[in-house]
């Protein structure tokens, strides 16, 4: 099914339908992420001029940061979903979907890494000019999912606070995971996610001059995100499993707890290091 059929009955929103290709073979979604990127770089540029970072080290690092992300992003899905695959080729083709934002994060940090120390650049302080940015760019994302008419939740319930928002869809996946044609009403966790992640990158843009350590900001992000990740995960009807156990959701409890926990610890080290320093020098 090509098309994708959608209503939003609660906020007065009934039936239209969204074609998931822009123009010729071009998609929404692939739109949606480069122009998510392009944001990106340009914010991550921005805070990068303020610590005194040249544009062109930003231009080099997001050369290696781009693409070494798309890898990262295909490769945690692929070795997560493997039965799917029966050659190299259905492995590179991610033209017919299949991105996770976890190998992308953790693949785009370590070069980030990389590349700062040929450089001899701060590594913790470009990934906090990036971390904003990237909230942001997940936050744009997950209207490619809506384009799509995926990355939706199981059918919501009438005694739901959330029922208002409810969404109702046809598409292929949700013939996929209902096995029918008929119009489902379910959450809409990709706008859930959307609204949540915009939050984070208001929250950060405005708090980011009030960091008290170099890596606060990417912290602040892990505990952020992380947070609404796990609890929107286990709405979702299509997470990736390993046994009983939603990959997305483990992972992200992992994030959010050393995330908020590293925030923590550093500024009780700080505190205290200073206290001594007082005492010291009083």
């Amino acid at each position: 099914m090509r098309n994708v059929i959608l209503s939003f009955p609660g906020l007065g929103i009934e039936e239209f339908t969204v074609n998931p290709v822009a123009f010729f073979s071009v998609h929404w979604y692939g739109i949606i992420i480069t122009l998510g990127m392009v944001i990106a770089f340009f914010y991550a540029l921005y805070r990068a001029k303020q610590i005194g970072i040249k544009t062109d080290d930003m231009l080099d690092i997001a050369l290696f940061l781009i693409p070494s992300s798309v890898i990262g992003a295909r490769l945690y899905y692929v070795l997560t979903t493997l039965d799917q695959y029966d050659s190299f080729l259905d492995v590179i083709a991610i033209w017919n979907g299949g991105l996770a934002i976890y190998g992308g994060v953790i693949a785009g940090i370590l070069s980030v890494v990389a590349v700062c120390r040929y450089k001899k650049l701060k590594a913790l302080d470009v990934l906090d000019c990036i971390a904003p940015g990237l909230i942001l760019a997940q936050a744009m994302g997950r209207w490619g999912n809506f384009f799509n008419g995926e990355a939706f939740g199981a059918v919501i319930p009438e005694a739901s606070p959330l029922y208002f928002l409810r969404m109702g869809v046809i598409s292929t996946m949700s013939i996929d995971k209902f096995g029918d044609f008929a119009m489902h009403y379910v959450h809409p966790t990709f706008l859930y996610e959307s609204v949540w992640n915009l939050i984070g990158f208001l929250l950060m843009h405005l708090f980011y001059k009030k960091k008290s350590f170099s890596g606060e900001v990417v912290l602040w992000y892990a505990a952020w995100y992380d947070l609404g990740r796990m609890f929107i995960e286990g709405l979702r009807i299509d997470s990736l499993m390993v046994g009983p156990f939603r990959i997305s959701q483990v992972v992200a409890l992992v994030c959010f707890v050393g995330g908020f926990a590293g925030i923590v610890v550093k500024r009780i080290y700080d505190a205290r290091k200073k206290k001594i320093s007082k005492n010291i020098n009083g």
